[in-house]
């Protein structure tokens, strides 16, 4: 018989498939496979635990075979694949075995039997959904829609089945949410993306409230005693802030926080989860300055170090840096105003509050807030029944009144300057109502605005109100506000009608109030009309009060009082004569104002007021 010319290949050759893998990469794959998936047993997570052990149980049974059959020289693949679902696996296995040249490979009877066992059970596996995750995933979406204690403690134990039990679990689930994000948005899973979201933010305050916990403060700045104010704590490491900035969210956070934030590949903002639109990070000088008091106060010595790596990192290249932190701040405002029109209540309390501390960090932050359209919006917030949003929306109208050109847009804004003389008469919280008295100061430096404030109603009977009842600082700042507003001299009458003039010389009389100076200017002023004059005439002790400040009080206090003295003896005539007359310090303290004065106009005051004591009492003797 002839022979064949392409006799068959011996038995112990490889064998190779036209048009099928080949055999050395089909053996790679299926190795692959049972490691890739075997390798999750080592550390089973909470989830999937049924679907896990099954699978490596499967493949148990297969791992000699394909270590036997795998070429030893042969690489890995370079490239993971991506994690499938459990199913998908027991389906690629099924097809990988339909394909397998058994018979062909020589197996013993024990092996050869276990592979087709499994090729059998893979080919009926069937898609497993734990009914006990299932009701934990309803459990979560209840939790995230629900506000109060039930919704705390129910999150709480869900995130503890989690495994979420320390700092690096949190960021690690926060690293994979953000991924699924991204896939979820690719294949335009909507309703996806809003709950993952909503979980993102939820494992965010959870973690931050971890870390509140758990977090000490650091030994380099000797806090430890201490109680640190939340707004000076970074959100993320809950540590005093060395060098407060704000991203793009215009949220505030220390430097070296939110740098290995961002470094670590995370593009949202920790607090709020949302996306950031720009990398940049604004220094906020005004919070770095109250830091900075704060810790002067209470001796705390914060550790300043830079190095070159550091320095090398605040250098842009291609654009400079001023113009970034202009368009950063730009966006950061318009991103907030946004908030203060469509969000909620708490989102418009922490929008306004980012407004006051970005409002204060220079003219042209002002500028852009301004621009961006905030002033309408805080304006409606001067009413709100939440003290601090009412205070943050007061306070960062101040910060940008300070600004020439915001003066006229707070002015012209529809209830704005009655919406401020509201929270100075009558403001839930002591800081809101001194800092809405500085924006009426800050906004009367404008000549036309003295006269438009002083005709509203009720601005002259509140602010004298916040100087008989505030505090010290809320005192100053009424002080200083009406002593803006007499300048205009047809003000001058409707202040002393509020009762201005007996509440100044009782805070004269009042040691702890600690504006002696500020008061007397505003009785200077108040004396150049006669309704003043008189109203001060009327008062018993004001002589008394002013002949001790003309011994003891500051040379600006002097000068302040000898004018009001000289004022009302030009309006009381002989009572007021006599009363000086009566009093044995009123003429030397006179004398020695005449003879070394602390300035020429108290100095000329002086002598005028010895002039008119000397003619009452050559009449006097005539008579």
């Amino acid at each position: 018989m002839e022979t064949p010319s392409q006799p068959p290949p011996p038995p112990s050759s490889p064998i190779a498939f036209t048009g099928f893998l080949p055999a050395s990469a089909l053996t790679d794959t299926l190795l692959h496979l049972s490691r890739e998936v075997s390798s999750i047993s080592d550390d089973l997570p909470p989830l999937q635990t049924k679907n896990i052990i099954s699978m490596t149980r499967r493949l148990n049974l297969l791992s000699s075979l394909f270590e036997d059959l795998s070429d030893a020289s042969s690489a890995a693949f370079a490239t993971p694949l991506p994690p499938p679902s459990f199913h998908v696996l027991a389906c690629e296995i099924a097809r990988a075995l339909d394909i397998l040249p058994v018979s062909l490979l020589g197996l013993s009877a024990d092996v050869k039997e276990q592979v087709e066992l499994l090729h059998r059970q893979t080919k009926r596996a069937s898609i497993f959904v734990d009914p006990l995750e299932t009701r934990m995933r309803e459990e979560l979406l209840e939790a995230m829609a629900a506000s109060g204690g039930g919704g705390e403690r129910a999150t709480k134990a869900i995130l503890l089945k989690l495994s979420l039990r320390c700092a690096e679990d949190y960021a690690a689930e926060i690293g994979r949410l953000e991924a699924e994000v991204e896939r979820q948005a690719g294949t335009g899973g909507l309703v996806a993306v809003s709950n993952v979201k909503g979980l993102i933010g939820l494992i965010i305050v959870k973690y931050r409230r971890f870390m509140r916990r758990s977090a000490t403060v650091r030994e380099e700045c000797s806090v430890s005693t201490i109680s640190v104010p939340d707004e000076y704590r970074c959100p993320i490491s809950l540590d005093l802030m060395k060098e407060p900035v704000i991203i793009a969210s215009g949220h505030t956070y220390d430097r070296s926080s939110i740098s290995r934030w961002i470094n670590s590949g995370h593009l949202t903002c920790p607090k709020s989860g949302l996306r950031l639109m720009h990398k940049a990070l604004i220094p906020n000088y005004a919070l770095k300055s109250l830091i900075n008091q704060w810790c002067h106060e209470n001796n705390i010595q914060l550790s300043r170090t830079t190095n070159a790596g550091t320095d090398a990192s605040r250098s842009m290249d291609h654009i400079s840096a001023a113009r970034v932190a202009v368009d950063a701040a730009r966006m950061a405002a318009e991103f907030l105003v946004g908030k203060l029109a469509m969000g909620g209540p708490g989102i418009q309390r922490q929008a306004a509050y980012e407004l006051r501390l970005l409002s204060k960090a220079g003219m042209d932050n002002r500028r852009l807030i301004a621009e961006a359209g905030a002033i309408p919006f805080l304006v409606t917030l001067l009413d709100s029944p939440d003290a601090r949003t009412q205070e943050n929306a007061v306070t960062a109208l101040l910060n940008l009144s300070i600004l020439g050109n915001n003066k006229s847009l707070i002015m012209s804004a529809a209830g704005a300057i009655d919406g401020v003389i509201r929270v100075v008469g009558a403001g839930k919280a002591a800081e809101a109502r001194e800092n809405a008295a500085a924006t009426i100061f800050s906004l009367s430096m404008v000549d036309e605005w003295k006269v438009a404030i002083g005709a509203r109603e009720g601005a002259f009977d509140a602010l004298v109100r916040l100087l008989r009842e505030g505090a010290s600082a809320g005192k100053k700042d009424a002080a200083c506000a009406l002593y803006n507003l007499a300048v205009y001299v047809g003000n001058r009458p409707l202040i002393v009608k509020a009762g201005a003039v007996e509440v100044l010389v009782g805070v004269l009389m009042d040691d702890r109030a600690g504006i002696t100076d500020d008061a007397l200017a505003l009785m200077a002023a108040l004396c150049g009309c006669a309704e003043g004059a008189e109203e001060m005439g009327r008062c018993r002790v004001a002589v008394a009060v002013l002949v001790d400040l003309l011994r003891f009080g500051t040379a600006k206090g002097k000068e302040n009082a000898v004018a009001v003295m000289l004022g009302m003896c030009r309006n009381g005539g002989e009572e007021i004569a006599r009363r000086l007359l009566m009093n044995p310090r009123s003429v030397p303290s006179l004398q020695g104002l005449a003879a070394d004065g602390c300035s020429p106009r108290a100095k000329r005051k002086a002598e005028a007021i010895l002039r008119l004591l000397n003619r009452f009492c050559s009449q006097a003797h005539r008579s």
